[in-house]
């Protein structure tokens, strides 16, 4: 991974913690071919609202402290799960049963995972 998407993703998890998400896993993609970007970033919240927070903090810290806004936003509306594109990295924030469904980690067996520890 290069320095820019390292910033980004340190400003992610930064954001991210700010708010309280917890589980905090980041998959490095960058060694994968057919990958759609260098890196996901995922992470879990209690409830919808949580889930709002949790995107809305990401999403501030990365414009303050790197000048970047994603390219795109997804899933706010029910914030079941939140997908933000930075195109680099793309943002995963799930409820707990539909990150359980979905199960991004195993998806991506070739990646390499490191799992941020909760700051609480």
């Amino acid at each position: 991974m290069n320095l820019h998407t390292e910033q980004l993703i340190d400003q992610i998890q930064a954001g991210l913690q700010e708010k309280k998400g917890h589980d905090l896993v980041v998959a490095d993609l960058s060694g994968i071919d057919e990958a759609i970007c260098q890196a996901f970033v995922i992470c879990s919240g209690n409830s919808p609202s949580h889930i709002q927070a949790l995107a809305e903090s990401v999403g501030e810290f990365a414009r303050k402290n790197l000048q970047v806004r994603p390219t795109a936003v997804d899933g706010m509306r029910n914030a079941q799960w939140v997908a933000m594109d930075y195109t680099d990295v793309i943002v995963h924030i799930f409820l707990p049963e539909a990150r359980a469904f979905y199960d991004l980690e195993h998806l991506w067996a070739d990646a390499q995972l490191t799992e941020i520890p909760d700051l609480d």
